[in-house]
C-alpha cells in the first residue's frame, strides 16, 4: 500500500482575461454543465438503484428475472456491460456535446462506487435514495489542468478544458500558495479534483496527492488528550502537561459575532431590496462567513498546537479520553452543542494525526 494521502483544498478562481464577454460567457458555460452535472449525478443513482430493484419485482416472468452482470461474463446476465459501464452509456448518448467527457466520466466513476458501497442501507431501509442539488461540484482528471505556471503575486495561471484561470489567494503566507507551488516544481501531484461555481464566483477544490510524513516516534510513547469544557484541549505525555486554548479566547469571538449578526438580522426587513432577498441578506451571509471562517481557524490552530506537541514528545499514539461523555454533555446542553464544536475539532486532529503517522485512539 503507498504511503500516500490526499488532502483537498478549496482555492478560488478567475477567468483570466481583460475582456468582459469573455469572462461572462465562460461563467455562463461553468453554470450551464454544472446544471448538467446535477442531472447526470440523479440520473445515475436512478439507474443503479432500478438495476438494484429489478430482483425484487415479483411480478416479473421467470424468464425476466436475470442477473444484473454483464452477459459477456454470465450467461444468465441481462446487462450489455458492466453496470459503471451501463450508466456511462447512458451519460454518454445525454450529455455527449453538452458536458466535457471528463466531467461525466469521472462523476460516473465516484457515484457508482459510492452506490455499490452504499446499497446494503438501501435494501435495509436503513437511508433513502441520494438527490443530488444543483450546486454540486464538477469532478474532473488532474490532467485536465495545463500549463500550471506560477504568475503574479503569488497567484497561479492555468488552463482547464479550454477556459484561462489564475488563482485569488490573497497576500502572505497561504498552505494552498505552498501546495501550488510544489505542484509547479514537482514535488507533489494534483489528484482528481472539482470545479464550483457558488454565486457566480468559481472555486477549484483542488486534491493533492502527497506522501505521508514520517517522524522518529517512540512506539511506547502515547499522549493523552481531552476536549475540556473550560480548555478546547488539555494534552500529557508522562509528566509534561500543556492546556491549549481557553474557554474565554474561544467563545469571546464567537459570541460577539454571533451577537452582531443578531442585530444585522433584526435590520435585514430595512433594508435596500435592489435585487431581492440577495440584496438584502447580504450583510447577514457576511456575518454567517466570519463565524465559519473564525471556528475553522481556531480549531485548525488548535490541533495543530497538539500534534506538535505530541511529535516534541515523541508519542507514537494520541488517546482522546473521555470523548463519548464530553459529546453526551454537549448535547444535552444546547449552548455547549452549539457553539463547542466538538466534532470539527476530532475530525482536524485526525486528520493531522494521520499525516505525521500518529495513531489516534477515540475513547
Amino acid at each position: 500500500m503507498a504511503d500516500n494521502m490526499y488532502i483537498t483544498r478549496k482555492i478560488q478562481i478567475i477567468v483570466n482575461s481583460p475582456d468582459k464577454d469573455v469572462v461572462y460567457d465562460a461563467i455562463g458555460k461553468l453554470m450551464q454543465w454544472q446544471q448538467a452535472c446535477y442531472k447526470c449525478a440523479n440520473l445515475i443513482y436512478t439507474h443503479q438503484f432500478l438495476q438494484e430493484q429489478i430482483a425484487e419485482m415479483v411480478y416479473l416472468a421467470d424468464g425476466v428475472k436475470l442477473k444484473i452482470s454483464d452477459h459477456h461474463k454470465d450467461a444468465d446476465g441481462m446487462l450489455v456491460s458492466s453496470r459503471t459501464n451501463s450508466t456511462y452509456k447512458v451519460l454518454t448518448e445525454k450529455f455527449k456535446g453538452v458536458l466535457p467527457s471528463s466531467i461525466y466520466n469521472n462523476l460516473n466513476s465516484q457515484l457508482v462506487s459510492t452506490f455499490l458501497k452504499e446499497r446494503g442501507l438501501y435494501v435495509n431501509g436503513e437511508r433513502s435514495i441520494r438527490n443530488f442539488k444543483r450546486s454540486i461540484a464538477m469532478p474532473f482528471s488532474a490532467e485536465n489542468i495545463r500549463r500550471l505556471t506560477a504568475g503574479d503575486h503569488g497567484n497561479f495561471t492555468f488552463i482547464l478544458f479550454g477556459i484561462p484561470f489564475r488563482t485569488y489567494l490573497g497576500r502572505g503566507y497561504d498552505e494552498k500558495r505552498e501546495l501550488l507551488r510544489q505542484v509547479v516544481n514537482g514535488k507533489i501531484k494534483l489528484a482528481s479534483s472539482f470545479l464550483k461555481v457558488e454565486q457566480k464566483k468559481v472555486f477549484l477544490l483542488a486534491t493533492f496527492e502527497q506522501e505521508k510524513q514520517f517522524h522518529l516516534l517512540g512506539g511506547a510513547i502515547i499522549a493523552e488528550a481531552s476536549l475540556s469544557l473550560e480548555y478546547p484541549l488539555t494534552v500529557k505525555v508522562g509528566k509534561a502537561r500543556m492546556t491549549i486554548g481557553s474557554k474565554e479566547e474561544f467563545l469571546h469571538r464567537r459570541m460577539a459575532i454571533q451577537a452582531a449578526r443578531s442585530r444585522v438580522q433584526a435590520s435585514v426587513d430595512g433594508n435596500k431590496a435592489g435585487h431581492g432577498k440577495v440584496r438584502k441578506r447580504k450583510p447577514l451571509a457576511h456575518y454567517q462567513s466570519l463565524e465559519k471562517d473564525y471556528i475553522k481557524h481556531k480549531l485548525n490552530v488548535y490541533s495543530k498546537r497538539l500534534i506538535d506537541f505530541c511529535l516534541q514528545h515523541r508519542a507514537a499514539t494520541l488517546i482522546l479520553t473521555g470523548q463519548q461523555e464530553k459529546e453526551e454533555i454537549a448535547m444535552a446542553e444546547p449552548f455547549l452543542l452549539r457553539n463547542w464544536n466538538f466534532a470539527g475539532l476530532k475530525e482536524m486532529i485526525a486528520f493531522k494525526a494521520a499525516k505525521v503517522g500518529i495513531d489516534l485512539i477515540v475513547e
